[in-house]
């Protein structure tokens, strides 16, 4: 018997971000499984059905449900918004409180952009690491102290809370929502149907104001292009800006001017989206997983796959392999 599709609510919220509200219903309604069955029943609600919704670019949305679907939906997401009482005054209307107040608790709870001003201001954020929109990050800490916010990052999952930054990051996190959900595959066909990549590299902090790079400069690019094909060699502060023949000083300031991050990080960041692939692709032991992403040892490569997405390479590869079976797990 087949089980019946995931039930997404997208709760619009009055003035509403459009872009936002889209990318649920394009990423995760073009997910299908292998018979080519809808993987997500992804629809729009708002606290009143069939009532027109402005949003921030100049059209009306009509909802096709009201709250009633967030009783039943087993992922609730709320897109961005310039909904006054959240963004400015830290406080819910009646309404909103009522209607967040009937999402299933086990169901998971998303925000894209300025949405996290609402997940924040229903206190579901208070103690949780979370991120939003790089602009608004200075009042969301204003008026929300008490949630541990990055702006740095494209997303953030924390037990059943997830949260986006700023706009196409939304697409970002729905890409990681069914890898989570249903594997690579799924995802990256997803991700070829919107067009998209699958996996952003970077965090949001590329997208922070900032100076550009000189004029003239050849720049970074292909270093970090070399770097990519020798991600198992040693790939030291020194050994990178000698290969883009620049002083170590120059080079660092390019490196983040082009990136928004520090040689360091991003070649961490790379080893470990090469030790994910691997895992997600091969059936190599962890150690040699490790040694090819330049990680080093499988304790090594465990302590920053659980400092870095929260979970260990066997959990990870269990995750994201659907043909990985038991008897894999245990002799890995």
């Amino acid at each position: 018997m087949v089980g019946a599709p995931h039930v997404v609510a997208v709760l619009a919220l009055e003035p509403l971000v459009g872009f936002d509200m889209t990318i649920p219903p394009m990423v995760l309604g073009s997910a299908k499984d292998e018979q080519g069955r809808k993987l997500y029943d992804v629809h729009v609600c708002g606290l009143h059905s069939g009532r027109g919704l402005s949003s921030t670019t100049g059209y009306t949305v009509i909802p096709e449900f009201g709250p009633e679907l967030l009783a039943r939906a087993d992922t609730v997401i709320v897109p961005g918004t310039q909904m006054p009482e959240p963004r400015t005054q830290g406080i819910l209307t009646p309404e909103l409180a009522e209607a967040l107040g009937t999402i299933r608790p086990r169901a998971r709870i998303v925000s894209i952009c300025t949405g996290a001003f609402v997940l924040a201001a229903a206190g579901l954020l208070d103690g949780r690491r979370a991120t939003t929109h790089w602009k608004f990050a200075e009042a969301f800490r204003a008026l929300y102290p008490l949630v541990r916010l990055d702006e740095n990052l494209l997303f953030i999952e924390d037990e059943n809370i997830w949260t986006a930054a700023g706009l196409a990051a939304g697409i970002d996190l729905c890409l990681h929502l069914l890898r989570t959900d249903h594997g690579s595959a799924v995802a990256n066909d997803a991700a070829r149907y919107c067009v998209v990549p699958p996996w952003r590299e970077g965090g949001q902090s590329q997208f922070i104001e900032q100076q550009v790079p000189e004029p003239g400069s050849d720049g970074t690019a292909p270093t970090r292009l070399w770097a990519l094909h020798h991600l198992h060699h040693e790939l030291d502060l020194n050994s990178l800006a000698a290969h883009a023949c620049m002083s170590v000083r120059t080079f660092t300031r390019r490196f983040k001017a082009e990136t928004g991050m520090a040689p360091g990080a991003w070649v961490l960041q790379q080893r470990l989206r090469h030790a994910r692939q691997l895992l997600e692709t091969t059936d190599l032991p962890i150690d040699e997983v490790a040694r090819s992403a330049g990680i080093g040892t499988a304790a090594s490569l465990r302590h920053h796959m659980r400092s870095e997405l929260g979970v260990p390479p066997l959990a990870y590869r269990k995750t994201f392999r659907k043909d990985w079976h038991r008897e894999d797990w245990e002799t890995a």
